[in-house]
């Protein structure tokens, strides 16, 4: 038997023994992850620094931040949700009472990703203990620093038979995968997400998949432009523009492309200053292959700011491309890094005649002051989720659930939606005994009238 096979034999045993059913275990697992996470958040903010140099306050508000909220709100409400909820019943089944029981899946392996590898990496995590089951996590090695943490702070705190941090490259994932698992929850690239699914079909295990794509954000002529602006160029070059709901690129309406060009020039200058790379603030990308791909695209249309790298540093200064065309490379995946190309247009139902047809992207950022524009293009087009005169900050409401669609993904987790996601809806009917309908038993002489009756 190998190491994996052995971890994730463990894994089922320790769910039938039962301990994950009870709510207060789940309640002190989820305030234990907590204490273990405040007790380490120096080590937390080295090893993102050392992966690529993220800002101490990026890793708070993005990573540390996001979990702690999570937590207490899981918590605030875990046993509530994890209650028999009684449904209506239904006349044909009369009298009957009904529940929906949520039950855990069993052993859950959870795939994290690089660019925000603690948060994306323990976020699953926190829904599946919430929801009662045993977990695998597979951190994402592209980020080995905060791989080799989590390891080292969870599997010393955590029987490996309820939580296990298991580190290593595809093969690694591959071997996981081959494993007899009830829930594959995983965050990357549609490509890996194709493989991923692939692999659960095998066993027709459940998959939720949190994928990315090409997230515009649209400018109409009555946006307001400083706040746009400011928006924008924080939610795309927050952590170097390496985040999967950044704005990969902007639609901004002719008459007003110009204003916005120069205002966002301005707010971008006030972030990072005039050399972002001298920048405490600023974030790096991840590695050399990374840093390779994304520069090719510094060729594409013209460049209005930016373009200054260095690969010794992996560093690309924030960048914003005019006069891009849907025939341009950048154009043709995900860029995930900090170049933004701007594309302009003159009515609105040609930029959402175009956006109809490209797969559905993971968010969508709509920036006007005109209500039924914003309505006009959220009831045209389909997309994961996203905001109204904001970028990104969606994903800081646990009341929302968080999820693409088409290419972008499968499934929702945050907040109640994470602890769906990793339970089982289980239906219950209790009849009563001392009524019986006649009407459903055979000979049906005479009964089908009276069965038209009942049900129209």
């Amino acid at each position: 038997m190998t190491d994996i096979q052995n971890i994730v034999e463990k894994q089922h045993r320790f769910f039938k023994s039962g301990k994950t059913k009870d709510t207060s275990f789940r309640l002190r697992q989820l305030k234990k992850l907590k204490r273990i996470l405040q007790e380490n958040e120096q080590e937390i903010f080295d090893a993102l620094d050392n992966d690529f140099k993220k800002p101490a306050y990026e890793t708070y508000a993005t990573e540390l931040g996001i979990l702690y909220m999570e937590i207490n709100h899981l918590t605030g409400n875990l046993e509530k949700w994890a209650k028999p909820q009684k449904v209506s019943g239904s006349i044909i089944n009369f009298p009957s009472t009904n529940y929906i029981y949520s039950e855990p899946y069993g052993v859950s392996l959870v795939i994290g990703a690089w660019n925000y590898p603690l948060q994306l990496s323990l976020n699953p995590v926190l829904g599946s203990i919430a929801a009662g089951n045993c977990t695998i996590i597979k951190p994402s090695e592209l980020a080995p620093n905060t791989s080799s943490l989590l390891a080292e702070i969870i599997n010393k705190r955590f029987d490996e038979g309820y939580l296990k941090v298991v580190e290593g490259a595809a093969e690694t994932t591959q071997a996981l995968l081959s494993e007899p698992l009830d829930h594959i929850f995983f965050t990357g690239s549609t490509r890996v997400g194709k493989i991923i699914m692939k692999a659960a079909a095998e066993q027709l295990t459940p998959v939720t998949l949190e994928l990315g794509g090409k997230s515009p954000a649209i400018v109409d002529k009555t946006a307001d432009i400083h706040s746009t602006a400011k928006r924008i160029a924080w939610g795309k070059f927050v952590n170097a523009g390496q985040t999967c709901v950044a704005s990969d690129y902007v639609y901004v309406h002719e008459s007003v492309k110009e204003s916005f060009l120069k205002t966002l020039k301005e707010e971008i200058t006030k972030f990072y200053g005039s050399d972002p790379k001298k920048s405490p603030d600023y974030a790096r990308i991840i590695n050399e292959d990374h840093f390779n791909r994304l520069k090719q695209f510094l060729n594409n249309g013209n460049m209005y700011m930016g373009g200054p790298n260095n690969e010794e540093e992996l560093y690309i200064a924030p960048t914003i491309l005019t006069d891009i065309t849907w025939d341009d490379p950048i154009m043709q995946e995900e860029i995930f890094g900090p170049i933004l190309p701007i594309l302009s247009f003159g009515n609105m139902d040609e930029v959402i005649d175009t956006l109809q047809d490209k797969p559905k992207p993971l968010a969508l950022y709509i920036f006007s002051e005109d209500a039924k524009n914003q309505q006009k293009i959220i009831s045209s087009l389909s997309f994961g989720g996203g905001c109204i005169n904001d970028t990104v900050a969606h994903l800081g409401n646990h009341n929302l659930p968080f999820g693409g669609i088409g290419n972008s993904g499968i499934g929702n987790y945050h907040g109640k939606a994470s602890f769906d996601t990793f339970s089982h809806q289980k239906s219950i009917m209790e009849k009563t005994t001392w009524f019986d309908n006649p009407l459903r038993y055979p000979p049906y002489n005479g009964a089908l009238k009276w069965l038209k009756k009942l049900i129209n």
